[in-house]
């Protein structure tokens, strides 16, 4: 960051408190997989604040705004919004603290009680912010999150070709998104994305929330960088999540537990492949370090996801319903193809 940038945005801070630059003090607070940066104000009566600082030439602030104020006002937990300057791309935010979700984690009976703390939440924020005003989560946006598997993944990174069967689970992987009921979906609702604060979880880092499935935030949550959860563990929060949906009307009648159990691993799949492909385009094109070691906890949500859908024998999409054997070619591949060239290719490159 340019010592003008943070001169900019220390004077723009101190004013919007009406102080001087010398009253305040800014120390850097976190920063994230985007070009944001995150700066705590400390005033001089010991209350802080958060900065964030978005160039604007590289990152769309209103977003952001929009939805805090929306979700502020649906009385979702969200940070207050003091001031924006979309022009420069500063934002003056309520101060969360330092707690985010994955550092309490604990034991196992904890970090099961805080993810179904955050599956309420889910549900809370599917009953009280409507999707009508987000951007659809459609076809060809799930298509692009998908094709960063075999582009930066696969051919960028390893090297490695394409294989046959990726291109029917591609199709079915979209198919089955789209078929679940569209709701408010955070996009990436992942412990380090809710932050305790007074007992409570806030969440933060919305700006890319869209009208999609249903089941898409329960799986970035419980398929998160943090925890690997037992089939048996997965499969008895995501029915705590089911039965609530059912009780609130979010999800029909005539899906059943099995049939969303198996929505939710292949949202499952198509999240980890994303993922993968997120991964190595942030260490190849944006030169970002430490992403190419969570490869492998990826690929093993991958794995337990293709495993679960291959013992249930369950169709992917109704529409275009995938064969037993398409599913195990592909869940195959994955083992005997990917995971070793990935093991190989970290051996090479990380130390």
């Amino acid at each position: 960051m340019s010592s003008y940038r943070i001169n900019a945005l220390t004077s723009w801070a101190a004013q919007q408190n009406g102080l001087s630059e010398a009253d305040i003090s800014l120390s850097s607070a976190v920063g994230d997989a985007s070009f944001r940066r995150y700066f705590r104000l400390t005033l001089p009566n010991g209350t802080t604040q958060v900065v964030m600082d978005a160039p604007p030439e590289q990152e769309d602030s209103q977003p952001f705004l929009t939805i805090a104020k929306r979700w502020h006002s649906a009385g979702l937990p969200v940070p207050k919004v003091h001031a924006a300057n979309l022009a420069d791309g500063f934002l003056l935010l309520e101060d969360l603290g330092c707690t985010p979700l994955q550092t309490l984690f604990t034991d196992d009976v904890t970090t099961q009680a805080y993810h179904t703390q955050a599956l309420t939440l889910i549900a809370d924020l599917q009953n009280r912010a409507g999707p009508t005003e987000l951007p659809r989560y459609d076809s060809a946006l799930l298509g692009r999150e998908l094709d960063l598997f075999p582009e930066w993944c696969l051919n960028a990174w390893l090297k490695l070709s394409t294989p046959d069967s990726w291109q029917p689970i591609r199709e079915q992987l979209i198919q089955q998104a789209l078929e679940q009921p569209v709701v408010t979906v955070h996009r990436d609702f992942d412990a380090m994305n809710l932050m305790l604060h007074d007992q409570r979880l806030f969440m933060i880092d919305f700006q890319d929330a869209v009208a999609g499935p249903l089941s898409y935030d329960v799986i970035s949550l419980l398929r998160g960088r943090y925890c690997r959860f037992t089939n048996e563990q997965f499969s008895d929060l995501v029915n705590k999540f089911y039965r609530q949906a059912r009780l609130d009307g979010r999800l029909p009648q005539s899906v059943d537990a099995a049939a969303f159990l198996a929505q939710c691993h292949a949202m499952a799949a198509q999240r980890s492949l994303k993922v993968l492909g997120i991964f190595c385009r942030l260490t190849l094109r944006d030169q970002k370090s430490g992403y190419l070691e969570r490869l492998p906890h990826f690929l093993d949500h991958l794995e337990d996801s293709l495993s679960a859908l291959c013992l249930s024998n369950t169709p992917l999409s109704h529409q275009s319903p995938s064969t037993p054997s398409e599913q195990a070619e592909f869940f195959r591949w994955v083992k005997t193809a990917l995971r070793p060239a990935i093991t190989q290719r970290l051996s090479e490159t990380v130390r």
